[in-house]
């Protein structure tokens, strides 16, 4: 007598086309599987626990796929942003799209609209959403069976606003900064004036008429001092205090006693700042100790700046002084001493090709390479992502 066929028949969805019905059919004994076009509907029997096992198997299978098929581009920008995107998944799954391929959404240049200008990787771009709305995008990928596929960005950083900490504490600190290694730079170029120091091609003219033009300034904020060329603020080396701040001395020490709280404090933090490592230190614990004292010193300085009216004014006045007088070549010759003791050399944007000392994207000078290769640089730009 035969054995008796038993036909366990199962619906399930595939992950190359999500939503999409398929059957299969195992006729134990029967030596073979009817196709798909065998099985009809009605012949289905499944027990409860089988089924729901089976869903489970299908929701961890689709939660782990990893082969794209069918992938659809999304910019992300301020004017289509996480809200936007979830809103669109559903539409995306009738299209039988398996991911999403998203574009740079980390913190980038202010306005802009491609995201391909990262200033830091561990962080989302606020003109395109919060944690939150991004985390609901992530959720209705998940519900609706899609994945998603983004642009890091590994191979360079936007470099054209002060919002990039890594770039902005290698202009500060020059080789002794802790993320001098982030960046592909020549520290001793041929052009021998400017060993340890990196190009800044961001001029819109030549170095000294910009400085008569009044176009270059400097600034005193929370306790350090920086140089402004319009929007771009850049950073004063806190070794480079020390001109400024003898002038800040002269002027309150006309008024105030030698053993004004003030005046002691204020020598003591130019003091402190002699004994700050230079900024060719390569050594670990020197590179650590000048980041500690270099924020001590500032501290310091802006509470002193704080507490003491004279002091502010005395200090503001001699930012004036610097900032020259229109009609004056000579009155810039102090702030033009102060520039040429960064780790930057500030130049016109022509230059660059002929000069510039850093490794870019293509020519764009707005955009530095990273050394990606880097263990150190990989874990530090991926925190977010993984």
């Amino acid at each position: 007598m035969a054995a008796k066929q038993s036909t366990l028949a199962i619906r399930y969805t595939t992950s190359a086309r999500p939503g999409t019905p398929l059957f299969f059919c195992h006729k134990q004994g029967a030596g073979r599987a009817p196709c798909p076009s065998e099985v009809q509907p009605r012949n289905f029997m499944i027990d409860t626990p089988a089924l729901e096992l089976w869903d489970a198997l299908q929701q961890e299978a689709a939660r782990r796929r990893q082969i794209p098929t069918a992938t659809y581009r999304v910019q992300f920008n301020r004017e289509f942003t996480f809200k936007d995107a979830t809103a669109q998944i559903p539409y995306w799954q009738a299209l039988g799209i398996s991911h999403v391929y998203a574009s740079p959404f980390f913190r980038a240049r202010p306005e802009s609209m491609h995201g391909y200008d990262i200033c830091d990787h561990n962080a989302l771009n606020p003109s395109i959403g919060t944690e939150d709305e991004f985390n609901a995008f992530v959720a209705a990928l998940h519900e609706h069976g899609l994945g998603q596929i983004l642009d890091t960005v590994p191979n360079h950083m936007g470099i054209g606003e002060c919002s990039n900490h890594y770039w902005m504490d290698v202009l500060e600190n020059g080789p002794s900064s802790p993320y001098a290694s982030f960046f592909d730079i020549d520290w001793q170029p041929l052009k021998t004036e400017m060993a340890n120091q990196v190009l800044l091609p961001i001029l819109g003219d030549q170095y000294g008429r910009v400085l008569e033009k009044q176009e270059l300034r400097l600034s005193f904020e929370g306790g350090a001092f920086y140089l402004h060329y319009y929007e771009t603020q850049l950073p004063v080396a806190p070794r480079s205090y020390t001109p400024v701040l003898e002038l800040v001395l002269e002027r309150i020490g006309e008024t105030a006693a030698p053993d004004d709280e003030h005046v002691l404090e204020l020598q003591s933090i130019m003091t402190a700042i002699t004994h700050l490592p230079p900024r060719t230190e390569t050594d670990p614990a020197r590179i650590a100790e000048r980041h500690r004292e270099k924020e001590i010193i500032k501290r310091r300085l802006n509470a002193l700046v704080e507490d003491s009216p004279t002091v502010r004014a005395a200090l503001d006045a001699v930012v004036t002084l610097y900032n020259g007088e229109a009609g004056n070549a000579r009155s810039f010759d102090r702030l033009d001493e102060l520039v040429r003791a960064q780790a930057y050399r500030l130049a016109y944007w022509r230059v660059a090709a002929e000069e510039i000392n850093y490794r870019r994207f293509f020519d764009i000078n707005d955009l530095a390479a990273i050394r990606m290769e880097r263990i150190p640089v990989f874990e530090a730009t991926h925190q977010l992502i993984f």
